[in-house]
């Protein structure tokens, strides 16, 4: 089974769908280089205008797969698949528009504060629960959720790990609309079918004005991937992870 599946529609939108459902849509190292792959191309391509990420119905995604990523941990994160994917979306040129449904957890939400526009369904549920698992935010989150929410609900949503329902999610300005969700997917692609439909250079102008300090963001992701491979060999990380893989308290708790 294909846990990424890559479809070019008609009006040049790339729809990358998340097709993991046995686990949530967590993602593995093979499905960021997936991802990853999906965006260099569309960004090389005259013909793809705009990318939207979708799941199934009822899970955007769990975010990392922690069984996965652990097998690899040796190697750290600096090197890993997932900060491979994170680094090209934070550069990827090419607009993107994500259709969250249900669960997005860790990646899955901070996915969204790289996408141009984001369409939720009422079940829709943000949760970034880095510090949580005794790591440190990442995606640039650390910088673009303040922006976007201030520093005292960032302080919330990273170091409290608190959930974010979809309608306050669109409130705080992280979503566009909630939408039902038999029409997420059709009206996240329509969105972007009307992205891929203007002109290409003034589009790539315009969003890179509304878009700010491209050097900024990136530097906020690695500084973050710094301290994420600092902290992953922590004592209290691996506690922390090894309780959540094996559904136990950590000690310390």
């Amino acid at each position: 089974m294909q846990t990424i599946i890559i479809s070019d529609l008609e009006g040049g939108v790339r729809l990358i769908t998340l097709n993991r459902p046995e686990k949530k849509n967590a993602l593995t190292g093979a499905m960021y280089d997936a991802m990853r792959d999906a965006l260099v191309e569309a960004d090389g391509s005259e013909a793809i205008g705009a990318v939207v990420f979708a799941g199934q119905p009822g899970m955007f995604s769990a975010g990392n797969d922690l069984a996965d990523f652990m097998g690899h941990a040796g190697d750290g994160f600096s090197s890993s698949p997932a900060l491979a994917f994170i680094r090209q979306l934070a550069r990827t040129r090419t607009p993107m528009v994500a259709a969250v449904d249900g669960i997005a957890v860790g990646i899955g939400a901070t996915l969204c504060l790289h996408c141009d526009l984001v369409y939720a369904s009422p079940a829709a549920r943000l949760r970034m629960p880095f510090v949580d698992l005794g790591l440190v935010p990442e995606a640039a989150s650390s910088y673009l959720l303040p922006l976007r929410v201030g520093r005292l609900r960032t302080t919330e949503l990273l170091l409290l790990s608190r959930p974010l329902e979809a309608d306050e999610a669109q409130a705080l300005g992280l979503v566009n609309a909630v939408l039902p969700a038999d029409m997420l997917v059709e009206q996240a692609v329509a969105q972007a079918t009307k992205l891929a439909a203007l002109p290409r250079g003034a589009l790539a102008a315009s969003r890179a004005l509304i878009r700010g300090d491209q050097a900024q963001v990136e530097a906020a992701l690695e500084a973050e991937a710094k301290a994420f491979d600092a902290q992953l060999h922590s004592h209290e990380s691996q506690e922390r992870l090894s309780a959540f893989l094996n559904r136990a308290k950590p000690a310390s708790a």
